[in-house]
């Protein structure tokens, strides 16, 4: 930690530990909006299964002539430098998989081969066949907080099952079966889902110093991914000393559902600015207003709240009931179109997909508050839909529609 605060201190930064929260990331110098504060390569990175064929194992691009590793045929490479490049790491993953039952390979996950990655990588800079530096080193990958005392009986099982699976897909490797499980659990605290340009999911990578950033669901910097480096930008002017904070979740959603979320995912119970709101009148108008239901009246835009009895909901705004029965059949009708409509989607139907989407948009108007995130959502998969389809100019009308969701909260 000592070299890594000195190397931190020189790109105005510093690590800070907080009783309450753990290491944090804090800032040594004023930041502007859009400032890059730090960026790092992933320590171990793979591609969902999703993005295996058609997307570089090296850099995580997308290309029409990627050339597939001939001997385990499961990495492709966008040419000779990437793969020359992957290659002193990849030839010992390349042989574990060859040995491996084609079935077998087929079943491996991503968390898997991302474990077998990291221990690879830890092996070759210890024997000095990979060079390591201060933010590169596996040193800093055991310092990620495992949460190991939060886990249940049948995660611990799990995760004791998928280490000895490691094991056998890496029988040449000093393997403890203890280190490996609590590595898993470190890598569902920590490990960084990699996007492209449109927020879409490629893969999963671990870095480690990006991990010592904490959450807020008002945070003032934001986590993006140019291939697979991570870069983080200030969204707001940063002063100095001030905490670097960024968001693991999809912040737009009530105090209950992002608590909900952090809990089951990352293990800690948010105490951010909003979500210290819980409970309160502004926080029971935020959530209404993003998962709630419209009011009857076209021309009030008024939040709804449930009726002690159970019958209906109330327009806090001009008092209006609307049946609660009726709304929740609705909204499961609705739910009913969204899924068929992503089937579509993930059929890459995208004409089929855009016509139903627009008519679930046009129900959800009528059953959701204007500013709900269920709108904004639908409005987002248009927006997807659209550019696939190259209809630029009706993508960009479906974007204009969301922008006063984010300005809402």
């Amino acid at each position: 930690m000592g070299e890594l605060q000195s190397y931190l201190l020189k790109q105005g930064l510093s690590v800070s530990s907080i009783s309450e929260k753990g290491r944090c990331l804090f800032v040594g110098r004023d930041f502007s909006p859009g400032e890059v504060i730090f960026s790092q390569e992933p320590y171990a990175s793979v591609l969902d299964k999703g993005s295996l064929s058609n997307r570089c194992d090296g850099c995580f691009t997308s290309g029409l002539n990627l050339k597939r590793c001939s001997s385990c045929r499961m990495t492709w490479y966008c040419g000779g430098a990437c793969q020359r490049s992957e290659w002193k790491s990849h030839q010992h993953e390349c042989l574990a998989l060859v040995n491996l039952s084609e079935e077998r390979r087929n079943m491996l996950t991503s968390s898997i081969r991302l474990m077998v990655r990291l221990l690879l990588r830890r092996r070759l800079q210890n024997d000095r066949v990979i060079s390591s530096n201060v933010t590169d080193n596996y040193n800093l990958v055991q310092e990620l907080v495992a949460h190991m005392s939060d886990i249940d009986e049948k995660k611990l099982v799990l995760y004791a099952q998928m280490a000895n699976l490691v094991k056998l897909i890496l029988p040449n490797e000093e393997i403890d079966v203890k280190e490996i499980v609590q590595n898993f659990s470190r890598l569902v605290c920590n490990a960084h889902t990699i996007c492209d340009s449109e927020l879409r999911p490629l893969g999963t990578g671990i870095y480690p110093v990006m991990s010592i950033i904490n959450h807020s669901c008002a945070p003032n910097s934001v986590l993006l991914f140019e291939g697979k480096l991570a870069v983080i930008r200030a969204m707001e002017a940063i002063p100095k000393g001030a905490e670097v904070l960024i968001s693991y979740i999809e912040i737009a959603g009530s105090t209950e559902t992002r608590r909900k979320a952090l809990k089951e995912q990352y293990l800690f119970s948010c105490t951010c600015l909003r979500c210290i709101k819980v409970g309160s009148d502004d926080d029971l108008k935020e959530s209404a207003l993003l998962e709630g239901f419209r009011c009857i009246n076209d021309q009030c835009d008024g939040f709804l709240l449930p009726n002690p009895d159970g019958k209906n909901f109330t327009c806090q705004r001009c008092g209006l009931l609307r049946n609660e029965c009726k709304t929740r059949k609705r909204k499961e009708e609705v739910g009913e179109k969204l899924d068929y409509a992503s089937k579509f989607v993930s059929s890459g139907k995208y004409s089929e997909a855009c016509n139903l989407y627009r008519i679930i948009d046009q129900q959800q108007m009528e059953l959701y508050h204007p500013l709900s995130i269920g709108l904004m959502r639908t409005r987002e998969t248009l927006v997807m839909i659209l550019m696939e389809l190259k209809d630029c100019e009706e993508a960009l009308r479906y974007c204009q529609l969301t922008i006063p969701v984010y300005q809402s909260m």
